[in-house]
């Protein structure tokens, strides 16, 4: 017995240190010249965050806001393929099914954090090169400069998987020009490159490769105002030529977008797409088809209510939907079918738009009394 139990604890020490240096490597966080940098470092998991990440970045950004020697956030990921896929969504589904506590605390964390860039008074400068989607788009794009690239791939999605665009998407995407959120959010339509500085995600658009010596540009600037920082920036996105002269990819769509996505109800958006027959909105009912119902209403109604809402109140609605979500079923069968099993075909309950009624919609976005986000 005693020697079992002797194994027990060195294989518990060593479970320890691995965590230790692991998160240590998850997400580095530095000074360098006037900035705070945070790099996002788990490149086989494409940069996801998880809970650890969550609770060393947000703490971080809070001490360089009110340091004078800190000037600039930059944020970035490693491994050239994703600045941030999302957040670790495997985690929190597993424990969502045993009732454990993460399912709480890590979108409480998240949304924490997205808040605290938000509301951050230093400049804060996202790198989004590569995959950028979910809860990457969180710690993005509520900063004030996002630097989009030809290698970029910005999507929301969260109604694939029975969840909804969170992270404050509540927030950004119904202040998107006409009713680009909607169906960006609805339909989880993915935007590359250039396009994402169309819409409005990102503020500048500079090469990928340009990207090292941007940084070490804005790193070795002195005591440098917003402005001295929007002006480097923009003088590396007038030089950048990629892809200048290319449409938007939704220019010709944008007109039946606006009028479609302005419907009041999603059984509305379906019967308008239905109605228009063009092989464009014949696409987006397809796809359509294929999201949670419940995601879609909840989604639908989380824009239209986040268009006259402030950053917190946003969050505050997202974190009860995202804890209706976790006592829900679509999640996890979202979850099993896209990310797991990976066999595409969920089967969601209720399984059409009709069966999810306006009374289970209410009640997601009920109060949590003291377990409301407190922010």
């Amino acid at each position: 017995r005693l020697r079992a139990l002797n194994r027990l604890q060195v294989i518990l020490q060593h479970l320890k240190m691995s965590k230790q240096t692991d998160s240590t490597a998850e997400v580095l966080l530095e000074k360098k010249g006037c900035a705070g940098i945070i790099t996002l470092n788990r490149p086989k998991a494409l940069n996801a965050l998880n809970l650890s990440m969550i609770q060393q970045i947000y703490p971080q950004i809070k001490t360089w806001e009110q340091d004078p020697e800190t000037f600039l956030i930059i944020i970035k990921g490693t491994g050239g393929k994703a600045f941030c896929a999302g957040g670790d969504i495997r985690a929190i589904t597993e424990a969502g099914k045993v009732g454990d506590k993460l399912s709480q605390d890590f979108f409480r964390g998240e949304y924490r954090l997205n808040n605290a860039i938000g509301t951050c008074k230093k400049p804060y400068v996202a790198l989004i090169d590569g995959i950028t989607m979910g809860g990457g788009v969180g710690v993005s794009v509520h900063g004030h400069f996002r630097v989009a690239t030809e290698k970029t791939l910005f999507a929301m999605p969260e109604t694939a998987i029975g969840l909804f665009p969170d992270v404050g998407g509540g927030y950004f995407l119904p202040r998107l020009s006409g009713k680009i959120g909607y169906y960006l959010a609805l339909t989880g339509c993915r935007l590359k490159g250039r396009d994402v500085l169309k819409v409005g995600i990102a503020t500048h658009f500079v090469e990928s490769e340009k990207l090292p010596a941007l940084e070490k540009d804005l790193i070795a600037l002195k005591s440098p105002s917003k402005e001295k920082i929007a002006d480097l920036l923009n003088s590396y996105h007038t030089k950048c030529t990629i892809d200048q002269e290319k449409e938007f990819v939704l220019d010709e769509h944008l007109e039946k977008i606006n009028s479609i996505f302005s419907a009041n109800s999603m059984e509305e958006i379906v019967t308008k797409l239905k109605q228009d027959g063009s092989p464009f909105a014949m696409k987006q009912l397809e796809t359509i088809n294929k999201m949670s119902p419940t995601s879609l209403k909840l989604t639908l109604r989380q824009l239209r209510e986040g268009a006259s809402m402030s950053l917190q109140e946003v969050l505050r609605m997202e974190y009860r939907l995202s804890q209706a979500c976790m006592k829900g079923h679509d999640f996890y069968e979202g979850v099993r079918a896209v990310l797991i099993d990976k066999d595409q075909s969920p089967k969601w309950k209720p399984a059409a738009l009709e069966d999810v009624s306006n009374e289970f919609v209410d009640s997601c976005f009920k109060p949590l009394g003291n377990d409301d986000l407190k922010l």
